[in-house]
């Protein structure tokens, strides 16, 4: 049992411009630590506005287990050394990547963000996914205790898996993607 972890909220122990990790070590806000740990606390977010939309109970679900693995993650960045993203989260995104991908059509063509609000928002979480990815391929690059090799995939893959959730809400909602005009005249901007 985790007892109460967050019994008080304003500490004003970050009023210096520094926060703790969760070694109880304390680093600058601005710290390249601390940015991974705000990217995937945006994702987390950006799912949860998306979970607001109605979507086929499957999509729930694996998005609902995604939000619990970036909590996880988010606290693997938090305490340096430590990991909690295992090959079996990894396996699982593959999982729904092989499932999901294998109902769509394959593109023939690069697809524009948007479509239903559902896939609009899929997309937004795709793209805070990949900032996150940069933020933490920057944490682990010649640092020590940087990040977990299985850390940096789990990101890598979730924001595939994005883009094809993205895709399976469009058709969900009865609609398709939206396709990118390449061949546009420019007349029309």
């Amino acid at each position: 049992m985790m007892g109460h972890r967050l019994s008080k909220i304003a500490t004003r122990t970050g009023d210096d411009g520094t926060t703790g990790l969760g070694d109880g070590s304390r680093v600058s806000k601005d710290d390249a630590r601390i940015a991974a740990i705000g990217y995937v606390d945006e994702l987390n977010s950006c799912i949860g506005v998306l979970l607001c939309e109605p979507m086929p109970s499957d999509l729930h679900d694996a998005l609902t287990r995604i939000q619990n693995d970036l909590f996880d993650l988010g606290g693997e960045l938090s305490i340096p050394g430590h990991s909690m993203i295992k090959e079996s989260h990894l396996a699982q995104l593959d999982a729904w990547l092989a499932e999901y991908n294998a109902t769509l059509a394959p593109l023939k063509e690069f697809i524009l963000p948007g479509g239903s609000r559902a896939a609009a928002l899929a997309h937004v979480a795709r793209t805070v996914c990949r900032r996150a990815e940069r933020a933490i391929v920057a944490l682990g690059r010649g640092k020590p205790a940087g990040v977990d090799e299985a850390a940096r995939k789990y990101v890598n893959r979730l924001s595939d898996l994005l883009f094809v959730f993205a895709r399976v809400l469009n058709r969900a909602d009865g609609g398709a993607d939206v396709l990118w005009n390449h061949q546009r005249d420019g007349s029309s901007q």
